[in-house]
């Protein structure tokens, strides 16, 4: 009787996933992070003058004077499209700094602009409090200006320009490291452990993006697409900052030890930085929504680029394609089709129906009617289950099939030719226990989605 019983528990342990490694879940600051889908990156430094991606270091302080320089017209049109955050380029691999900086006269005090009295820093963090979004920093630890790069002395260095923005700026909530440096770059041992421990110290809340983490991943691309199957666990054995396998973190990997989810990272110009020459080559709002898709739609976040032009300002035409960019996905997303369910439709990620293992699911719609989207969330607080699954639509006399997929995570986006229905039929494959179904969403695109290029 006592072996039958330990048996029996055995058995349920390793349909549960409890065996071994427990499986891995998302900290308070990364479900936080997940949740706001859209985020933005402001690309600025001395190369929006210079016409560069990468400046050398060489650069003159007196080439930066945005004359019309107005960080909350960047921040209320990001508001106003529906992202969370903004973060800055505090310092790019140029080295100079967009915060008068105790530690270099490379920055904004030794230029022009505003008498040398100015910081971006501060207007960007200032603006997002008013507008209402969180604010990041990014620091990128190659740096081609600091003569200590290349010794220990430069990791003392690199801590405390990020002590400066971690306490002199409020509250931050992504700190952005970047590993990109080039080929003929000095040889750097960075202190990562050390800056992550400062970010610990300084702004607990705040999650840390790097290639393999610590709290958010690459997604492996600069093109906007997550895996069509994207897991948010990985392995991190032999990865770095900029060290790591770019297929690998498309991915990720259902037998990850590590809950780190992907982050997206693209620009809405081909260039991370304004360039004059790329006016006419926008992402239009309908490519953007596209984007939505491939990303937020594909279990990461969208943290989309919009480069300030030379006058401080972002361009007339990337502020147009935000709002389009916007009103889609307001068009689409407004109306769930789906008959309300205090569990599926309530937007709450913390109330969910249980599925067990080969249990499918049937959802009423409210009246029959035309859609062309689906929208699949799970709880992901209890972790990440959903290896695969498939949708079938009732026709009036037998079940359809409509469309299949693999992971879902916080957020998968199906899309598909139109049809016409009354009830809808999941059925879930899952990995390490019962799955735990959040939101179900059923819309109609908006028509400006037909517009969307896959470019």
């Amino acid at each position: 009787m006592k072996l039958t019983y330990v048996t029996a528990l055995l058995l349920a342990s390793l349909l549960l996933g409890t065996v071994g490694q427990a499986q891995p879940k998302p900290t308070p600051r990364q479900l936080n992070w997940q949740q706001l889908e859209t985020t933005a990156f402001l690309h600025f430094t001395v190369n929006t003058f210079t016409d560069k991606e990468w400046g050398d270091g060489t650069e003159s302080p007196a080439i930066f004077n945005p004359t019309r320089l107005d960080a909350r017209q960047w921040v209320r049109a990001l508001r106003d499209a529906g992202f969370k955050m903004a973060i800055i380029t505090a310092k790019h691999h140029d080295g100079f700094c967009l915060w008068p900086t105790k530690l270099t006269d490379h920055s904004v005090k030794s230029s022009p602009w505003k008498g040398g009295k100015g910081d971006v820093v501060r207007e960007v963090a200032d603006a997002c409090r008013e507008f209402g979004l969180k604010f990041g920093v990014y620091l990128s630890p190659w740096d081609r200006h600091e003569p200590r790069y290349g010794t220990a002395a430069y990791n003392d260095y690199y801590k405390a320009q990020l002590r400066e923005l971690l306490t002199n700026y409020g509250e931050v909530s992504e700190v952005w490291f970047d590993g990109a440096k080039g080929e003929n770059a000095k040889d750097m041992t960075y202190d990562f452990d050390g800056y992550w421990a400062l970010v610990r110290e300084l702004q607990p809340n705040a999650v840390m993006f790097s290639d393999a983490g610590p709290d958010v991943r690459w997604v492996g691309n600069e093109a906007g697409n997550a895996g069509e199957t994207c897991w948010s666990m990985i392995n991190t054995d032999g990865m770095a900052p900029g060290v790591a396998d770019s297929k690998y973190l498309n991915t990720g990997d259902p037998a990850g030890k590590r809950w780190i989810p992907a982050e997206t990272d693209v620009s809405i110009r081909p260039g991370w930085f304004y360039h004059p020459a790329e006016d006419s080559k926008v992402r239009s709002g309908a490519n953007l929504v596209n984007l939505y898709y491939q990303s937020v739609g594909r279990n990461s976040l969208l943290l989309l680029n919009v480069p300030p032009n030379r006058d401080g300002l972002l361009s007339d035409s990337d502020v147009a394609s935000l709002k389009a960019f916007r009103t889609i996905l307001n068009e689409t997303f407004r109306t769930n089709l789906v008959a309300k369910n205090p569990k599926l439709t309530d937007r709450k990620l913390n109330t969910f129906v249980t599925l067990p293992a080969s249990q499918s699911l049937t959802v009423d719609l409210a009246g029959e009617s035309s859609f062309d989207r689906i929208s699949i969330q799970e709880n992901i607080a209890s972790g990440q289950r959903v290896s695969g699954g498939r949708v079938e639509y009732w026709d009036g006399r037998a079940w359809q099939p409509l469309q299949s997929f693999t992971t879902v995570g916080h957020k998968r986006l199906l899309r598909f030719p139109a049809v016409r229905s009354s009830r809808l039929r999941f059925s879930f494959t899952s990995l390490g226990g019962p799955v735990e179904l959040a939101e179900v969403g059923v819309y109609k695109a908006s028509a400006g989605e037909a517009e969307i290029s896959q470019k």
